[in-house]
Parts: C-alpha cells; structure tokens; sequence
C-alpha cells in the first residue's frame, strides 16, 4: 500500500465538471491499495499520515501535524500508485489490487484516519476525477507498507 502525501493551502476533486470535495490546508492523500494489502498495512498508513509532523511550527520547522494545524485531509484513491515502470516504457498494473478489496480498503483506510478525530474528505472511486491543488512548499511525501 502506497501514499502519496502532499501538504496543500487548498485542494478540491471535480468529477463531471462537479466539486464533489474540497479543502483548505491540509493534506491531500494520493492512496493506491495493491494485491495483498491488509487492515494492517491500512492502519499503519493512516496512523502515520496522521501523525507526520511536516507544518512549520513558530520557528519555521516542520515540527506539527495535521491534528495540531487542525488541518483537513482528502484521500483520493490512485491504482497507478500500484503500476510497475520496471519493464518497458509502459507501466503494468498486475500488482493493483482488484477494484473491489481496493475500495474496500480505501474506505477503512478512510475510517482508520477519522478515528484520529480528522475531517477527511474523499474523490469518488474509480471516476474519472480532477485534482486541484495548491501544493504548500512544495511538500511532498511517499509512504509505503509492505
């Protein structure tokens, strides 16, 4: 399981020409679930994005997280975050995890990280969605859980 986590003044997801999701600062949450991905690994990314301090404090270090900000987080669901660019010039998708146990696992992912008593905001699985952003820095992170 894979987050991509990028710290946003703003960010919002539009699907046919819709807003279905928005927030101020934040983070915003690329997620992409892979074949035999568990509860575990969900958990562990969510507590981890949860608790990654990288908002500046008063002395311009990144020394807070998005609880102490009170910061909003989107999670987009993204199966190219699962794709292999190992072979060739085109990306190979066998190690996404099937569309089903993906969104399965994207929603208690979801859950994992509201039980940390954040506003999370979420794009819509599998539709074809526009990401908006105002990248803060640019701040930008890759986790992982294998």
């Amino acid at each position: 399981m894979r987050a991509l986590v990028q710290r946003v003044l703003t960010s919002k997801v539009v699907v046919n020409n819709q807003e279905v999701s928005s927030i101020d600062k934040g983070l915003l949450v690329f997620l992409g679930v892979e074949k035999g991905d568990n509860e575990t690994q969900a958990e562990y990314l969510a507590r981890k994005v949860s608790n990654l301090r990288i908002f500046e404090d008063d002395l311009g270090k990144m020394n807070l997280s998005v609880q102490e900000i009170k910061g909003s987080i989107l999670v987009v669901s993204q199966f190219t975050l699962a794709g292999d660019t190992g072979r060739g010039n085109r990306p190979g998708f066998e190690n996404a995890a099937e569309p089903q146990e993906a969104n399965r696992l994207y929603e208690y992912f979801n859950d994992c990280l509201r039980k940390h008593q954040l506003p999370v905001k979420t794009g819509i699985f599998q539709a074809d969605m526009k990401v908006h952003l105002i990248n803060d820095g640019p701040v930008t992170f890759l986790l992982e859980k294998k």
